[in-house]
């Protein structure tokens, strides 16, 4: 049977993250969201450790529950290294099949002189090689997925601190390196461009750090769930497909400087961006500084084929690939919390969008479903017609959006200003 996972999160010990965040909370959010399997995060964290000892039961198959949640144990790591003369950043994606592989892990990092109390996302002084032979060397059925493989500064193909090739950051590991997380900024499609990544399988998950933002991007597995199943279907590309972030709204979709309000396309940079010829960067025309290159950027630089070649489809709201068939569909979503908000022009934290948000998730269907699924007249009777027209626009793709660069995250309206206006002009001419 398929099911719902997101296997990129965080707890409350790593830095930037809420306090809210424990495995109870965890529980509540994945049934409110419809997810079926959720990360730990932060699992080498020596406190962390002891709270899912006390939370969670194994279930004898790799995963672990809480109240009817599955929970399988993973960490995000951080590689910081020198190789070759330059320094590498490079965010890993650890999953482990049970408490003892933890421990095992643990211990072995700390011989390595690794501090894991000082953060959930510990930093490693080793190659992402090194790593990799660590961790397989203490639990061979680990997974190791590369995190949000485009961001610039933490990644795999980063354009300030990674490779051009997968197989030049984890050499003889790279055949056991089974899939790449896609990141906020990216989707399936702009991957599928990627020649380097073709025999790999291409998942999505939330990165979360506050509860709000689970699911904001989830993977739908085929088989069982167990650890097993999971490596199979990742080795296999079994995947029924994903669900994702708009790329716009990420922090690092196209090229700029947020300080000059200074935003580049990929486009616009070839035409007004100033390349210079002695670093090889982009400078930025106003301050001279380099530009933070955005992901659509470099997807162009590594890029083995355009994006026509693909033959991208869409039905149903799920994008798919003609010339790539076998590829699983994705779909793109804005968070129902962001629609309600809109809905209800408020700001999204406001108590009035929380107590709509938890009435629709708990008495009409699972946010993903909400927004996938549910009868919009269903919704319109529960929550009014505006949050039903909202998800029925989300569903449908129209939307505005001013894509996200140099950290700040894009901007989604589901509604413009002049539909605003003219829908206020037709209320006042009823009076």
């Amino acid at each position: 049977m398929p099911y719902v996972a997101d296997l990129h999160i965080h707890s409350r010990f790593a830095r930037a993250c809420s306090r809210d965040l424990n495995i109870p909370n965890l529980s509540k959010w994945a049934k409110y969201k419809g997810i079926d399997l959720v990360g730990t995060g932060d699992c080498l964290h020596p406190i962390w450790q002891i709270e899912l000892k006390k939370d969670l039961k194994e279930k004898g198959d790799g995963t672990y529950e809480f109240d009817g949640t599955k929970f399988i144990f993973t960490t995000e790591v951080a590689c910081i290294y020198s190789e070759n003369g330059r320094v590498y950043r490079i965010h890993i994606i650890i999953l482990l099949p049970s408490l003892d592989s933890v421990q095992k892990l643990s211990e072995a990092l700390t011989k390595k002189g690794i501090n894991l109390a000082s953060d959930g996302r510990p930093i490693m002084g080793m190659s992402s090689k090194n790593l990799c032979g660590l961790v397989f060397g203490v639990e061979p059925k680990a997974l190791i997925i590369p995190a949000h493989i485009w961001t610039p500064w933490f990644s795999l193909y980063g354009a300030n601190s990674g490779y051009n090739k997968i197989a030049d950051c984890f050499g003889e590991f790279t055949g056991q390196i089974y899939a790449v997380e896609t990141g906020l900024s990216s989707e399936p499609a702009m991957n599928w461009r990627i020649g380097d990544l073709d025999n790999k399988s291409i998942v999505s998950f939330s990165d979360l750090h506050s509860l709000p933002r689970m699911g904001r991007e989830v993977t739908i597995f085929g088989g069982g769930i167990t650890f097993k199943g999971l490596c199979e279907a990742l080795k296999g590309q079994n995947i029924i497909g994903t669900i994702e972030f708009f790329p716009e709204e990420g922090k690092y979709h196209y090229s700029g400087h947020r300080n000059c309000n200074i935003v580049y396309g990929p486009e616009e940079l070839k035409e007004k961006g100033n390349p210079s010829t002695s670093s090889g960067q982009w400078i930025c025309p106003v301050c001279k500084r380099p530009l933070t290159i955005g992901v659509m950027q470099r997807v162009e630089e590594l890029a083995t084929r355009e994006i026509k070649d693909l033959r991208l489809t869409v039905e149903g709201g799920i994008t798919k690939s003609d010339a790539f068939p076998d590829r699983p569909g994705f779909r793109m979503l804005v968070q129902l919390e962001e629609i309600i908000a809109e809905a209800f022009s408020t700001g999204v934290a406001s108590q009035k969008v929380k107590n709509e948000y938890i009435k629709l998730v708990t008495t009409v269907d699972p946010e993903l479903k909400l927004l996938t699924k549910t009868s919009l007249d269903l919704i319109a009777m529960a929550s009014g017609d505006r949050v039903a027209e909202g998800i029925g626009r989300v569903r449908d793709g129209k939307l505005k959006i001013e894509p996200g660069y140099d950290n700040t995250y894009g901007v989604v309206k589901i509604w413009d200003g002049e539909e605003e206006k003219k829908a206020g002009e037709e209320q006042i001419s009823l009076f």
